[in-house]
This record gives C-alpha cells, sequence and structure tokens, in this order.
C-alpha cells in the first residue's frame, strides 16, 4: 500500500551523521566476483558479486536507452506495480490526493515541467523507448519520490579514528512497495558532466543517494510542506548536484539558488576538503546545520559532528557517536545506522568514504527485511567506472530512435 510524505505539522523523522577524515593513501576495492549480462550502446549491465551494476554513458537520451533496454524486465515490474497502485483509490483514501492520484500528479508533472532542464525528459523519453513502455508512465513513476520520507548521517575529524570522511546514508521507504526487488546501483558518465554513482532503483532516473568522482556526496531526508510542487523535484536537484558539484559550495548554491517543492534536509558531504554541512531546502525556507551545531530540535552538540534526527532516535543516534567518538572507522560508521536509527521500513543504507570514492551498500530484501540486517557490499566508484564489459557479451540493439 502506497503512504503519504509526512504531513507539515508532524515532526521530521531522520537520523543524519557524518564521518570526516584525512587518509592520503587508500586500499583499492576489488570485486569478488563479475559478470557482464549484457551490453547496449555505450552501456552494459553487469552482476557483481550480488548487486545489479548498470554502467550508462552518453547523451540523455542514450543514458535512458540503454537504462530501459538493459534493465526492462525489472523497470516492467517496478513501474507496472507502482501504476498499479496509483490506479487504485488507496491515496484518496489516505488523504493524499482527493481525486485519481494518477490524474493528479500527470497535472503536477506538468506544472513543474518549467523548473525541469530538457534533459532530463530527452532521458525519460529514452528510458520509455528502451523498455518499450508508455513514457507517460515512466514520468508519473518518477515523480514518486516527492512523496517519500528517509533519513541520513554525517561525523568528521577528531569524531573518528584516521581522518577519513565518513557519510551514513539511511533510506526508510517503505519496504512493502518493493523497490528492494529492482534494486541497482547506475554508474553513469553523462556527456559533458561529472561521472557519478546513483544508489537507486530500475526505472528511476532521479537521485535521492549518491556521490559523483569529484568526492561529493548526498542524500536526503523528507519531512513535511507536501503539496509545495511549485519548484524543482527533490530527485532532480540532488541528480543536478551529482552530475555537475565539483565541491561542497557549489553543492549547497544548486539548492539556494533554485526553486524547491516540499521540506527535505539533506547531508551533503566533500572529501576533498573534509567538510559537510547539514540543510533544509524547503519551498519557503534554506538553512545550514554545521558540524556541531544545534536548533531547537537538535539540542545536543557534538563535536566535529552533523546529527539530524528526531524523538528518541536522535537520542540514540546522539549516545552512539558519544560512545564511538574518535575511534569510528567505516565498519563501526556503518553500526550507526544500526536500528532504531533506522526504521522498520529501512529500504537502503549507504556509507561513503567520498575521499577514497569508496561506498558499502544494503538493502532491504523480498521477504521484508529491512536493509539495516542485511550485509554491506562494498564498491568503489573508482574500480567501477575502470571496469569494461566482457567481450562475449549478448548485445542489445540501439536503435535510433526519434525524441518525441
Amino acid at each position: 500500500m502506497l503512504r503519504p510524505r509526512m504531513m507539515p505539522d508532524r515532526l521530521l523523522e531522520m537520523a543524519c551523521t557524518s564521518l570526516v577524515f584525512a587518509t592520503l593513501v587508500f586500499a583499492e576495492y576489488q570485486p569478488v566476483s563479475a559478470e557482464t549480462i549484457a551490453r547496449c550502446g555505450k552501456g552494459w549491465l553487469e552482476k557483481v558479486d550480488q548487486s545489479m551494476v548498470l554502467h550508462v554513458r552518453g547523451t540523455p537520451y542514450e543514458m535512458g536507452y540503454q537504462h530501459g533496454a538493459l534493465l526492462k524486465e525489472h523497470v516492467h515490474e517496478n513501474m507496472g506495480f507502482l501504476m498499479d497502485e496509483l490506479n487504485s483509490p488507496t491515496l484518496v483514501e489516505l488523504g493524499v490526493f482527493k481525486v485519481n492520484p494518477r490524474s493528479v500528479i500527470r497535472g503536477i508533472c506538468e506544472f513543474q515541467r518549467k523548473h525541469i532542464p530538457p534533459s532530463y525528459y530527452e532521458e525519460l523519453a529514452g528510458l520509455a523507448a528502451g523498455a518499450e513502455l508508455d513514457v507517460d508512465d515512466i514520468r508519473i513513476g518518477n515523480f514518486l519520490p516527492e512523496l517519500m520520507h528517509c533519513s541520513g548521517f554525517s561525523v568528521m575529524n577528531s569524531a573518528t579514528k584516521d581522518g577519513t570522511l565518513y557519510h551514513g546514508r539511511v533510506l526508510d521507504y517503505a519496504i512493502d512497495w518493493r523497490l528492494q526487488e529492482h534494486a541497482v546501483l547506475i554508474v553513469a558518465e553523462p556527456a559533458g558532466g561529472i561521472p557519478f554513482v546513483n544508489v537507486g532503483f530500475a526505472g528511476f532516473i532521479g537521485s535521492v543517494t549518491g556521490m559523483n568522482a569529484r568526492h561529493v556526496s548526498i542524500g536526503e531526508m523528507g519531512g513535511g510542506g507536501y503539496g509545495h510542487w511549485d519548484g524543482v523535484p527533490m530527485a532532480v536537484l540532488v541528480r543536478q548536484v551529482l552530475e555537475s558539484a565539483e565541491d561542497l559550495p557549489k553543492a549547497v548554491t544548486l539548492f539556494r539558488d533554485r526553486p524547491r517543492t516540499c521540506q527535505y534536509f539533506f547531508v551533503i558531504a566533500d572529501g576533498k576538503t573534509n567538510q559537510a554541512v547539514g540543510m533544509e531546502a524547503s519551498w519557503n525556507r534554506f538553512e545550514l546545520i554545521q558540524p556541531g551545531g544545534t536548533n531547537d530540535l537538535l539540542p545536543t552538540p557534538v563535536k566535529d559532528c552533523v546529527l539530524l534526527s528526531s524523538g528518541d532516535r536522535y537520542r540514540q543516534l546522539v549516545r552512539r557517536v558519544e560512545q564511538g567518538h574518535g575511534d569510528f572507522t567505516a565498519e563501526s560508521a556503518r553500526r550507526l545506522m544500526d536500528r532504531p536509527v533506522s526504521m522498520n521500513s529501512n529500504l537502503h543504507n549507504v556509507l561513503f568514504e567520498p575521499a577514497s570514492l569508496r561506498l558499502w551498500v544494503a538493502n532491504a530484501t523480498a521477504d521484508l527485511q529491512p536493509a539495516a540486517d542485511q550485509h554491506y557490499q562494498e564498491f568503489s566508484l573508482r574500480e567501477l567506472l575502470a571496469r569494461h564489459p566482457e567481450a562475449g557479451a549478448c548485445e542489445i540493439p540501439l536503435l535510433k530512435t526519434a525524441l518525441p
């Protein structure tokens, strides 16, 4: 059953922490096993250890087509399930929409078009063509992150053992949406943009969790403000940070200067400078929370830490960080995301080490076991960008389909 975003009068439920260290020599990650599944144009799909990794390269339309063609079955299943939910009265009954949800979302998408770069729609068109789906369904499906919420964390400098920046991200979407069955690590090399890794799901081109090759990582946390749609959708803003922000100040500026939608909170980290910030970027408010900073909802400062959460989850996070302060490693930083900091609806958890471009990813399971209880798989964006498909892998033709 689809769930609504939190309403404005509800306290934000999120957990956020960041760790930053200054280690200059890193051991490169090597996968245990890797198998190329298929190729399409400049893109290709592989299975690395136990995870799907999709490589997309080129123009927006080419990247979208590669995504749709290489993950066709997953895109069909994922979008089909979501479209079935949108055709049901579920969201109406919950009071999210007063009329047919699908019609309302279609109208919101058209209303937001003036704020969204044309390249985004070109990529959606390519995705629809590659997957052989109606482009309207793809556009509506890609709106759904606007209805969701989640968590994240970051800790730095004196809080850690050896100086490496760690940025944790807790995604607490509802796991009964079955998104975890279509989890994919997307390694994108956009023409004219910064290469990046997007921890996402088949059929979605926006981002809620990612890191780029310039050592900038980002994760979002949803709040209230439901219904404020006159701006750039959150998942598009995060995607723009990944493919265009060279550093932390440029990422912050992108959010500050663009029209925004509902209430969202973000943690952004930069491994080049060992800096991280918490940020509220809502339709009517923009505020940065510096390491060790506080406000009325975050009353307990911890040196060199950005901690964003609420209620018992916030208190638990503070206790964990205070207890481990000065000794955090990648392994112990991942434990900061254990329940109850992560909720039962925990869809994925990610720990970034932006300075080395390493990341660790855990996903919920098909039988609805939360991500925090699963194995974290390690990846290196540097290693993933250096990889090539196996020469004999089957190839899906990249058709010269005209843009609609």
